[in-house]
């Protein structure tokens, strides 16, 4: 496995809308090397999700850590996070309400603004086996999903944005906004 460069902002990839795996590659090995690495790079950079574009690949899949609401694992338990690959994926609302929380991007470094996305979503994709499959999404679970969603259509998080007076560098964000939060 290898760690992956990583495409930064204004990186023309960023902005495109990439074309869909074909179902047939999905198993092949430069597919599943490529899932591999995407997942040892997120991993490396301290990520929850990494997209083909923001590794300079221009397909519809990401990879993303699988965050559970409610996490039954005793605190300080190491283990190795689980990793969901999803391919070509489409979502829907599965609610109306939209939440609006802080988002970064290893694309966008260092910096963090509250982004409305919708609390609750249904998913329908590919998985790396080549399977299809349909699932529910909700909280920072569902976030991750239409963050990364985002970006196979040229979206990053900051057109998301209803305003950018939450734009904020990292030590800033950690300093007054993530204090408020836990508090």
């Amino acid at each position: 496995m290898s760690i992956l460069k990583v495409s930064r902002m204004g990186h023309p990839v960023l902005r495109k809308k990439v074309r869909p795996v074909p179902p047939a590659e999905i198993t092949a090995a430069p597919i599943q090397r490529l899932i591999d690495d995407m997942a040892q790079t997120m991993i490396e950079y301290n990520g929850v999700g990494l997209a083909g574009p923001q590794v300079h690949e221009e397909l519809r899949l990401f990879v993303a850590q699988v965050i559970r609401d409610d996490d039954d694992e005793e605190e300080g338990e190491a283990r190795r996070p689980e990793i969901l690959a999803l391919i070509n994926p489409e979502i829907k609302p599965a609610g109306r309400q939209v939440e609006e929380d802080w988002e970064g991007c290893l694309s966008i470094p260092d910096l963090r603004g509250l982004v409305p996305r919708y609390r609750d979503i249904s998913v329908k994709a590919y998985d790396r086996t080549g399977r299809q499959i349909e699932m529910q999404a909700s909280g920072f679970m569902a976030r991750v999903i239409q963050h990364e969603t985002d970006h196979l259509d040229g979206v990053l998080f900051l057109d998301r944005m209803k305003s950018l007076d939450s734009l904020s560098f990292i030590e800033e964000y950690a300093r007054y906004h993530a204090k408020r939060e836990h508090d």
